[in-house]
């Protein structure tokens, strides 16, 4: 290295002396040689481009927070599982979570509650995006939400309908047609986070190819939505209506 550095000649090392600097500095070749600003190394660049953490359901994540205060002021695009969790009614909660073994209602009312909470003090824009058959599917009690009585689903309209009052336009609903397009469940902080949630674990991508690709899947969520955030609470009335 000495001999390099003190060469006033046009000399460049061989690639074992660039490897082996590489390595001990902890950087990577491309950027010693100038072919990159970026020193991290391949394989750390990788791991920070993603990340796998656990999603425990119902709990008040610290890691979902954190993403939440990461991006407060920015837009944040979210595609629930099935209803938005910060818009579930208390009921809505004990009977989603009354089943279950490894979490309580009472710990899902508690995250519900946070999250609304949040939403409610923070600068941040939330556009969210359904498919229309889910919110159809919950009004009339069928699939997932079989069993589910009457009483609760008819609060929850209201309740959905009191937040989109409370919050429009900083919270805005959209519905699509899920035959034409689709999501997984998926929530993007702004221009910074892409997170994917595939049951146990939250599939994060921070690299911007990525995240702006999931941008514009959720984008187009919303330019073929059946029904647009400003007639959400037409929608929500018909629904309530035919419960009635």
């Amino acid at each position: 290295m000495s001999q390099l550095l003190a060469d006033e000649g046009a000399r460049l090392p061989n690639a074992q002396v660039v490897g082996e600097a590489a390595r001990v500095l902890g950087v990577s070749a491309d950027w010693l040689l100038g072919l990159t600003d970026r020193p991290e190394r391949a394989s750390d660049l990788v791991a920070a481009a993603m990340d796998m953490t656990d999603a425990p359901r119902a709990l008040v994540d610290e890691g979902i927070y954190k993403w939440h205060r990461e991006a407060d002021g920015l837009k944040i695009r979210h595609v629930p599982a099935s209803l938005p969790d910060m818009l579930k009614t208390q009921a809505v909660n004990r009977w989603e979570y009354a089943s279950t073994f490894n979490r309580s209602p009472d710990q899902a009312i508690e995250a519900a509650e946070v999250r609304l909470d949040w939403m409610r003090a923070s600068r941040s824009d939330y556009e969210i995006a359904m498919p229309i058959h889910d919110l159809s599917a919950f009004a009339r009690g069928e699939g997932y939400w079989r069993g589910l009585p009457h009483a609760a689903r008819l609060a929850q309209i209201d309740w959905l309908l009191e937040m989109h009052d409370q919050l429009y336009p900083r919270l805005r609903l959209f519905l699509f047609d899920a035959h034409q397009v689709y999501s997984a469940p998926i929530t993007i902080f702004g221009p910074l986070l892409a997170v994917i949630y595939v049951g146990k674990h939250y599939l994060a991508f921070r690299d911007t190819e990525r995240v702006q690709a999931l941008t514009a899947q959720f984008d187009g969520l919303i330019r073929a939505a059946e029904v647009g955030a400003h007639d959400m609470p037409t929608h929500l009335r018909s629904l309530r209506d035919a419960l009635a």
